[in-house]
């Protein structure tokens, strides 16, 4: 095969054309990243898979796959976050300007736990959204929406399986389980959420994106909440 090392926008489709006509299958020419981050699989962290990814191309324009930012039961708050050290990073214009970039995207994070830890952060923001399989008195483990579902039912609200709920973690490792998680539609002023478990999801989001520079969530933590000294990984 020959190659074109400084291949032009309209290079590109013009081999996706060839490719299409000779071959019968659709090719669309998407855009020339400037770098993109393919993500490990969940099920073999060895593995980078398709879906899960993120980069930018070259006119800047930011585009992600099946992370936390692209899914519905991510909290808002999560998702900021994730989007945000994306834009930190967003500015590099090859490899070596991302890992540069990479103490700045933590940074990002780091203001994000610190409102967690003074809680600063409105309820709204932290809400998880499930979509419920069963019916709240067929669950047979105390899974955060079954909580919740069952909440709800309590309350007098009718709820079956099939319908999305909302909820906030406020103490996952209470030995009762009514009071892991509240209902949104139950939340007072009474109500506050769990710092830590919300400090686990941040941290395990800004891990996803990272992992493939040595990144963990453990490491990660270390210097945002101790700070310990931050280095990029090999």
């Amino acid at each position: 095969m020959a190659e074109k090392r400084w291949a032009s926008t309209k290079d590109f489709i013009d081999i996706s054309r060839t490719i299409a006509d000779q071959t019968g299958i659709p090719i669309s020419f998407e855009g020339k990243y400037r770098w993109i981050v393919f993500l490990p699989s969940i099920t073999n962290r060895a593995i980078p898979v398709l879906n899960r990814y993120y980069g930018v191309f070259e006119d800047g324009e930011v585009k992600i796959g099946e992370i936390e930012a692209r899914k519905r039961d991510t909290p808002e708050f999560i998702r900021r976050a994730q989007l945000d050290m994306i834009d930190a990073l967003a500015q590099a214009r090859n490899s070596k300007e991302f890992l540069e970039r990479i103490p700045r995207a933590i940074n990002v994070l780091k203001k994000y736990a610190l409102a967690l830890v003074e809680r600063k952060v409105p309820l709204e923001q932290l809400l998880i959204t499930k979509q419920i399989s069963f019916d709240p008195s067929e669950y047979m483990h105390d899974v955060y929406q079954a909580i919740a579902a069952k909440q709800l039912l309590a309350a007098g609200v009718d709820i079956s399986a099939g319908q999305v709920i909302r909820y906030l973690i406020t103490d996952a490792e209470n030995r009762r389980a009514n009071r892991r998680v509240r209902a949104a539609e139950l939340i007072d002023r009474n109500t506050n959420y769990d710092v830590k478990k919300y400090l686990e999801l941040l941290f395990g989001a800004a891990a996803n994106m990272l992992s493939p520079f040595g990144y963990t969530a453990e490491n990660i933590r270390d210097f945002v909440l101790y700070g310990e000294k931050q280095a990029i990984l090999d």
